[in-house]
């Protein structure tokens, strides 16, 4: 699944429950769980199946509209409601995972920055770091 995210540009991400879903500006949603298990979809279905316990039809409402937002303006766009727009342009050069115990690090390098997910398994913690 990797291979098909490289040259793809991160436009901003969200974090509900237990996973960080990434908007790519190729249309697809990268999914990435505290387990460092991942799922790569086209984003139209993969943020319809967002709708559940966590996230009701309002936020999946809101949510596509921050992606079409961000898809058609870049990351500058303006007035997200749900999403994050990456803070700088990164075209994924290659991903790598690294795994201790509980804590796993996905790092994301990009041609300018880099994006770091930090997360604990036991507690389902995640945090989204941004390099340059």
């Amino acid at each position: 699944m990797i291979k098909h995210v490289l040259g793809a540009t991160v436009l901003g991400w969200i974090v509900i429950g237990d996973a960080a879903h990434l908007l790519l500006d190729v249309g697809l949603l990268w999914t990435i769980y505290v387990t460092a298990e991942m799922d790569l979809m086209a984003r139209s279905v993969a943020i319809a199946d967002l709708e559940g316990e966590l996230t009701g039809r309002a936020d999946i409402l809101q949510f596509e509209s921050d992606a079409q937002l961000l898809i058609s303006e870049g990351r500058e766009a303006s007035g997200l409601l749900r999403l994050t727009a990456a803070p700088v342009e990164c075209v994924i050069r290659s991903v790598a995972l690294f795994s201790s115990d509980l804590q796993r690090r996905i790092l994301i390098e990009g041609e300018h920055a880099d994006i770091e997910i930090l997360t604990r398994v036991d507690n389902s913690e995640l945090t989204i770091n941004v390099k340059n």
